[in-house]
């Protein structure tokens, strides 16, 4: 009964939008539209969200399928705090991507942790 747990937890998560976080480090975030029994999942509207410096960029990317194994973390977005949040500022692609080249390596966590303290 037990290994069927973890599936129940990612069928809760159907048709709602979620943040992904993979081994090499990248944060998908996009609607959960499909999973199999080895956690494989498929997203609609996906982007890449890219953060560095406080700030971040959202690449979209369309239909996106992820290899179960690949993922480390995911969970359910709240849309309005996304939307409302103080703490990132969004920039275009080129500016993130000079940031990230120019910064020293960071994981892709998402939050700039000495700033919540």
């Amino acid at each position: 009964m037990s290994a069927y747990l973890g599936m129940a937890c990612i069928a809760d998560e159907l048709d709602k939008k979620i943040l992904v976080v993979l081994r090499d480090g990248r944060n998908l975030v996009g609607t959960l539209r499909s999973f199999d029994q080895f956690a494989n999942m498929m997203l609609d509207n996906t982007f890449e969200r890219i953060v560095a410096g406080g700030k971040f960029c959202d690449i979209p990317l369309g239909v996106f399928l992820i290899r179960g194994e690949n993922v480390i973390l995911m969970g359910e977005m709240d849309a309005h705090k996304d939307l409302n949040q103080k703490v990132l500022t969004r920039v275009g692609p080129e500016e993130i991507f000079e940031l990230q080249r120019t910064s020293p390596h960071t994981p892709n966590c998402g939050l700039p942790f000495d700033d919540l303290a």
